[in-house]
C-alpha cells in the first residue's frame, strides 16, 4: 500500500479557509523523516509512509532536503506533492554537488541536471529553491555572479536550461512545468566575507533573496532584503541545532516576520549594506532546522500562532 493521495476528505474546510487568510506568511519545518521525532511529534506507531501527510496536516509548508544530499527522481516529486494539500508549498534545497563540490563553477550541466530531476513535478506547490553555501567558501563576486546569471526565474528558462542535463538523467528526466511558474530562488551564505555590500547589490540585480539565517551565532546574521521575498532559517537560538525558542525569541522573530510581510525593515537589522531595499510586501518563508531534540516543528506552530499562520495544532 502506497502513500495516501491527499483530498478535502483528509482536512477540514476550517483549515481550508484558514490556511487562505493566512496566505503570504509560510512557515514549516526542514525535512521530515527523523527518528526522535516518532511517539514525539508523530503519533506512536504511524507508519513512516504516513509522516508526510501528517506533518503536512500539521503546518503549511516544508523544505525539503533530500536533494541537497542527491539527486531524487521525478517519481518522488510527485508522490510529495500527492501527498499535501493542493496548497501546500514545498521549499527545495540546491544540491550540494553544484554548492559544496563544485564550489558554483562550471555547474551549467549539474544546475540542469538538478532541474530535469523532478523538481519542476512539484508544480504550483513549487516554493523558493535554497543554495546553500559550504562555511569554507569566501565571497567571490565573478563567481557568484556568473552563478545568478544562471539561474531561471521562468518556466521557459528553467525547460531550457533542464534539457541540457547529461546522460545520468537519460530516462529519468522530467520536463514539464505548468504555464506561468516562477522559480524563485534563495542563498545561504557562512562565511564573514559575504557581509559586504557589493553581495547584497548583485542579489538585488539577480532578485535572489538573502537568507536570514539564525545559527547561534556560528555564521553571520544578515538581514538585508534582496527580493520581492524573504527567507529564514532558524538553526537553534543558543545551541546549533540542538536548542529551541522561547517566548521571546518567538516574539522578536514574530515582529520581524510581520514587518518583513509588511515592507518594513526592523529598526535593529543586521545589514551589510547601507542602500534600502525596494518597497512593497513580501511573501515571507520560515523554517526551523532545530530538529535533534525534536523542537522544529513545536517552534514552528507557536510562532505560526504568534502571526495568525494556521496549522493543525489545535
Amino acid at each position: 500500500m502506497g502513500p495516501p493521495r491527499f483530498s478535502l476528505s483528509m482536512q477540514s474546510w476550517d483549515m481550508v479557509m484558514a490556511r487562505a487568510r493566512g496566505e503570504g506568511i509560510h512557515i514549516g519545518i526542514s525535512g521530515w523523516r527523523y527518528a526522535p521525532w516518532r511517539g514525539r511529534f508523530y503519533p506512536r506507531g504511524l507508519p513512516q509512509y504516513l509522516e508526510l501527510s501528517y506533518a503536512a496536516g500539521m503546518l503549511p509548508s516544508i523544505e525539503l532536503n533530500g536533494s541537497f544530499y542527491s539527486l531524487q527522481r521525478p517519481e518522488a516529486y510527485q508522490d510529495w506533492a500527492c501527498q499535501t494539500p493542493d496548497d501546500f508549498v514545498f521549499a527545495v534545497k540546491g544540491s550540494r554537488y553544484i554548492t559544496h563540490m563544485h564550489r558554483l563553477r562550471d555547474v551549467r550541466v549539474p544546475l540542469a541536471n538538478f532541474l530535469a530531476s523532478g523538481v519542476l513535478a512539484l508544480g504550483r506547490k513549487l516554493g523558493p529553491i535554497l543554495w546553500q553555501l559550504p562555511p569554507s567558501m569566501a565571497f567571490d563576486a565573478q563567481r557568484i555572479e556568473d552563478f545568478l546569471k544562471l539561474l531561471p526565474h521562468d518556466v521557459a528558462s528553467a525547460l531550457a536550461l533542464a534539457r541540457a542535463h547529461d546522460e545520468r538523467l537519460e530516462g529519468r528526466s522530467w520536463l514539464e512545468a505548468p504555464r506561468g511558474l516562477r522559480l524563485r530562488h534563495a542563498m545561504e551564505v557562512r562565511h564573514q566575507s559575504f557581509v559586504n555590500p557589493e553581495f547584497i547589490a548583485l542579489l538585488r540585480r539577480h532578485g535572489v533573496a538573502m537568507v536570514v539565517a539564525d545559527t547561534a551565532g556560528r555564521w553571520p546574521l544578515i538581514e538585508d532584503l534582496t527580493a520581492d521575498f524573504a527567507y529564514v532559517r532558524l538553526h537553534g537560538d543558543k545551541k546549533l541545532y540542538a536548542s529551541g525558542y522561547g517566548d521571546p525569541a518567538l516574539d522578536r522573530w514574530a515582529g520581524r516576520i510581520r514587518a518583513w510581510r509588511q515592507g518594513r525593515q526592523p529598526d535593529d537589522a543586521k545589514l551589510a549594506s547601507d542602500q534600502p531595499a525596494a518597497r512593497g510586501r513580501r511573501e515571507v518563508f520560515c523554517y526551523f532546522d532545530n530538529d535533534v531534540k525534536v523542537d522544529a516543528p513545536f517552534d514552528a506552530a507557536r510562532l505560526a500562532q504568534r502571526l495568525e499562520v494556521p496549522t493543525g495544532f489545535g
